[in-house]
């Protein structure tokens, strides 16, 4: 259990915890139940921790995706598992970012960066998709949606 984080401090270790994938559920639970004094200085250290650590979240879950799509070597099976697991760590990052700590506004803006990767990422995979004429893969991504969350 990861105790809620209401210093700077604190949340630093909260935000290294989550950087590294670590026991997420508890790091989510932590996350949302710590509070943090929202003042010059302070608000952009952790806004810039925060991001960075989302970043390097999305950044792992893109390479993820990329060698399950890789291993998955067309079995519908493998495809539908690399998008529904890619749809679940960005549907987590977006509940992550959405901590009630942090100001409405800031929230509001933090959770657009993941949507807006979330829809970059779907884009991506349609226009990928229109390369095969049989039609199977577009169907398979259109309803396997990675930015349904």
């Amino acid at each position: 259990m990861i105790r809620e984080p209401h210093t700077y401090a604190e949340w630093n270790e909260v935000l290294k915890e989550y950087k590294a994938k670590g026991n997420d559920a508890d790091v989510l639970q932590a996350m949302q139940q710590g509070t943090i004094e929202w003042q010059s200085g302070v608000a952009e250290r952790f806004s810039r921790k925060l991001l960075e650590a989302t970043n390097a979240r999305l950044n792992a879950a893109s390479d993820k995706f990329q060698r399950d799509m890789t291993h998955s070597r067309g079995s519908e099976g493998g495809l539908v598992q690399a998008l529904l697991d890619m749809r679940k760590e960005l549907a987590f990052l977006a509940r992550a970012v959405n901590i009630p700590a942090v100001p409405e506004e800031q929230r509001k803006q933090f959770v657009q960066i993941v949507l807006d990767q979330a829809n970059q990422i779907q884009s991506s995979l349609e226009d990928t998709a229109k390369q095969d004429y049989s039609g199977k893969l577009s169907s398979i991504i259109r309803n396997h949606r990675v930015n349904a969350f």
